[in-house]
């Protein structure tokens, strides 16, 4: 008797020491970012910020709005966006799903031959089902087994691991919504940009006509001047030149106008078609409100900033739910139906039954498996971490960037402004010198060719001041509201 005392007093010993081992907890890890942004952006303490405007209210060009509200709807990143929201929404309810219990309708038929010398065979011989008798040894026939009724698997959240996939569930799909919103202030200023864009190009494309028809003018007039004997073969050829290479800017132009049109028609999820719009960037105005308020507000606006810290939680979540695969699991298996040996029996009140069945296992001999997953987790949200003050530190950048460039390219556009004027006096002057004789061909062509550039230059210059003020309101997450 005592050593049979003994024993279970070995046994239990044995198995506490297997559960302790198998239920060891790492110590808690929770990956943090570490912010330290600055006050302002540009020393100005000011909190309107653009990203507060919808599109309709920052952008005062129709057509352009027209082309917006279309890329949003037929965009076909747009509609896979929403379709990781779906997935994301789903994979929600499949993690919520596992902190309820499994049920399930069964119908089981089987036959099982019991053993001599199991204790399924000694407690089954039955005069009825064994007719077979050999000596005094009796030996069962197979049994048949029938089973309908409801089966249930339960894992009880002991620790939290079910309810912490949970929250990360939530989290991504959370983030997902972020990130349709990213695609949305993306897209926005995608199609802004192209949309400026080509309308600097139409002004370029004017602007090169124009200078056409004077540079086709003046080598008529050399022409002239050639056959009066004023002018040599010389001066002919290089007009004849410079309205060539004015002649090729032109399709050059056609082509990017051409190129860009096809851009916009496949973000608003077309194949060809012709794009609605003003034709003159120089006679834009740009939106009134350019600002970018502080950089906190930058955390709150920015979606890719919303969708970093989201998946940052995600994978806290994933860090505690790795953890708790490290401690005993408690699994209950109900049951409840009508089991009989013979069909007929099957649904005599003497056949029904139910049950339960409660498992406590721990993890032992898979430890290297779990702590190989734990530490992937773990190496995973610091990857989160980092991506997130990447984001951070990408959006403040963007924002001081374009704060600066909406600044300079103003100043630069004033000075361009005058230089035009200097530049179209010099040519004017020009013309009247080389009729009188006191200046010669190549001071002609050098001020057309100024006059031209300078024209261009000024386009672009506009062009890349409605650039900056596009980027600054997606930089400062506007455009999804």
């Amino acid at each position: 008797m005592m050593l049979k005392k003994a024993k279970i007093y070995i046994y239990i010993t044995v198995l506490t020491l297997i559960f302790t081992a198998g239920c060891k907890n790492y110590q808690a890890v929770v990956t943090k970012a570490d912010l330290k942004l600055p006050d302002t952006f540009t020393n100005s303490s000011d909190t309107l910020t653009v990203a507060a405007l919808p599109v309709k209210q920052f952008f005062s060009d129709e057509r352009l709005i027209r082309l917006i509200d279309t890329a949003l709807a037929n965009n076909p990143d747009m509609l896979s966006a929403m379709q990781r929201i779906e997935v994301a929404r789903a994979n929600l309810r499949f993690n919520a799903s596992k902190l309820l219990p499994q049920v399930s309708i069964a119908a089981n038929a089987g036959v099982e031959k019991y053993g001599d010398y199991t204790p399924n065979g000694v407690g089954n011989y039955d005069t009825n089902l064994s007719p077979n008798v050999s000596g005094d040894k009796r030996i069962p026939n197979p049994v048949p087994n029938y089973f309908l009724g409801f089966q249930s698997s339960w894992e009880v959240d002991l620790w939290g691991k079910l309810n912490n996939q949970k929250k990360a569930a939530f989290a991504r799909f959370l983030a997902s919504q972020s990130g349709y919103k990213l695609i949305i202030t993306s897209l926005t200023a995608q199609v802004a940009n192209l949309y400026y864009q080509l309308m600097s190009l139409d002004t370029e494309l004017a602007i090169i006509k124009k200078n056409i028809a004077l540079q086709q003018n003046a080598l008529e007039i050399v022409k002239i001047q050639k056959q009066g004997g004023r002018a040599t073969e010389l001066a002919v050829q290089q007009f004849q030149a410079q309205l060539l290479r004015t002649k090729s800017l032109q399709f050059t132009t056609i082509q990017q106008i051409k190129e860009t049109e096809s851009q916009l028609n496949f973000l608003t999820g077309r194949y060809s078609g012709t794009i609605a719009r003003d034709t003159s960037i120089t006679a834009a105005v740009l939106p009134s409100a350019l600002s970018a308020g502080i950089p906190a507000q930058m955390l709150l606006n920015r979606p890719d900033i919303h969708a970093a810290e989201l998946e940052l939680t995600a994978m806290n979540a994933d860090i505690k739910a790795a953890r708790a695969n490290f401690l005993p699991t408690l699994n209950l298996t109900p049951y409840v139906g009508y089991n009989a040996f013979k069909a007929g029996l099957l649904f005599n009140p003497g056949s029904f039954t139910y049950g339960i069945l409660g498992g406590l296992t721990a993890p032992l001999f898979n430890r290297k498996a779990l702590k190989a997953d734990y530490a992937r987790t773990v190496a995973e949200s610091k990857i989160a971490v980092y991506n997130y003050q990447k984001a951070i530190l990408a959006g403040f950048q963007e924002i001081t960037n374009n704060l600066n460039g909406i600044e300079n390219y103003r100043q630069t556009y004033e000075f361009k402004q005058q230089e035009l004027q200097s530049l179209q006096s010099a040519l004017s002057v020009a013309n009247d010198l080389y009729v009188v004789g006191r200046a010669n061909y190549l001071e002609i062509i050098t001020a057309q060719r100024s006059v031209l550039d300078a024209e261009l230059e000024l386009a672009n210059t506009k062009r890349n001041m409605f650039l900056s003020a596009v980027n600054l309101y997606q930089s400062a997450g506007g455009g999804w509201r």
